[in-house]
């Protein structure tokens, strides 16, 4: 029978002596790394890089933003080109444009200045 590469079971486990607080802070550091307590330690001590569910969603959060900055720039372009498309627009809704791209910016500068 072929022994699994994950199956860890019937390996040895190594016992950490930790005040309660620390398990706490341990276990909700797993928690945001979407990982047992076992794993995150095993990782951590085998400098393995962790990778937390918290950064992949700030990642798609500031994908999303970027999308919105470039449909809107790309609004702006057609303007700027006189597009047919965009011909019945004023000067009015272009500063509205802009000022909706000003706050995308600082939206997108928010979420990545976090890291």
């Amino acid at each position: 029978m072929k022994k699994s590469i994950n199956a860890r079971r019937n390996t040895t486990p190594i016992k950490v002596w930790v005040f309660p607080d620390e398990k706490e802070i341990i276990t909700n550091n797993a928690k945001q790394h979407g990982l047992k307590n076992s794993a995150f330690l095993r990782s951590l001590g085998l400098n393995i890089v962790v990778n937390g569910v918290i950064d992949q969603q700030a990642v798609i959060d500031i994908v999303k933003v970027n999308a919105d900055l470039g449909r809107l720039g790309g609004l702006l372009k057609l303007w700027l080109t006189k597009d047919e498309k965009l011909k019945s627009w004023d000067k009015d809704s272009i500063e509205k444009l802009l000022d909706e791209i000003s706050r995308t910016q600082e939206l997108l500068y928010q979420k990545v200045s976090k890291f």
